[in-house]
């Protein structure tokens, strides 16, 4: 058996109520795989200790002290653990989650058994994260009882739509079941790049960058297509293309 299948999975819980901690940490260790490396109480503690511990899977809060659990996502970018579980007592927050890239949203309180699905789904995901990387050249849709395949180089872009992802494929759209960033990961080495907190491209789509009336700039696609570059994910943006503006 490998070292990848054997490895315990590292695992940080973050939430600013003790007592919503110790419940976590209590039913992870019923089971041995599981390794917990730490806890933090709020969002400044958790960017540290997830740079310094780089954890498999993290159980997060959603509304905590200085920064939510959106702010510590957003600002981890491409350091994101390989599965994210957001652990909230509100219902209105589970869209934003998913467009954030988490596995799954445990609204408190969560009894044992949607507790363990949750776990489920994380250690699925991280044992797939442990394989050897391979390159995505296709997708898979499903709709009305049909299952069809999508080229990844076809795609012109793709953007967040509720719970599903919207692959723009020349003028057809097709939906799949998928978040923006977990699709943003698989797809990076298929030359693929975030742009906006909605909206991932296919670089070789890209035709030129269009400076608007509010000083930013817009992704020209040559389907015509023109999407917000937004500020924060101009340079990643930037170095793909290999120009500065």
């Amino acid at each position: 058996m490998s070292n990848a299948a054997t490895r315990k999975i590292s695992t940080l819980i973050v939430d600013d109520e003790p007592l919503a901690r110790r419940n976590i940490a209590l039913l992870l260790r019923r089971h041995p795989e599981i390794e917990i490396v730490g806890e933090c109480g709020s969002g400044t503690e958790a960017l540290a200790a997830i740079h310094q511990l780089g954890p498999d899977l993290l159980f997060l809060d959603v509304q905590m002290p200085e920064r939510d659990g959106f702010d510590v996502v957003e600002m981890l970018g491409k350091q994101l653990p390989a599965a994210i579980i957001f652990v909230t007592a509100y219902d209105q927050y589970a869209l934003r989650a998913f467009e954030a890239g988490a596995l799954d949203y445990l609204l408190k309180p969560f009894d044992n058994a949607r507790f363990e699905r949750a776990l489920a789904r994380g250690k699925e995901r991280i044992a797939l994260s442990r394989l050897a990387p391979q390159k995505t050249e296709r997708l898979m849709i499903k709709s009305a009882g049909e299952v069809s395949f999508v080229r990844v180089s076809e795609i012109d872009w793709i953007e967040a739509d509720d719970y599903y992802a919207c692959l723009h494929v020349g003028p057809r759209n097709h939906l799949l079941r998928r978040s923006l960033a977990e699709l943003e990961q698989d797809l990076r080495d298929a030359n693929f790049c975030r742009i906006h907190r909605s909206a991932i491209v296919n670089i070789d789509r890209v035709r030129t960058l269009k400076l608007n009336a509010d000083g930013e700039y817009n992704v020209v696609l040559e389907s015509g297509s023109e999407l917000r570059l937004s500020r924060r994910h101009r340079k990643d943006l930037q170095s793909r293309l290999g120009v500065r503006v």
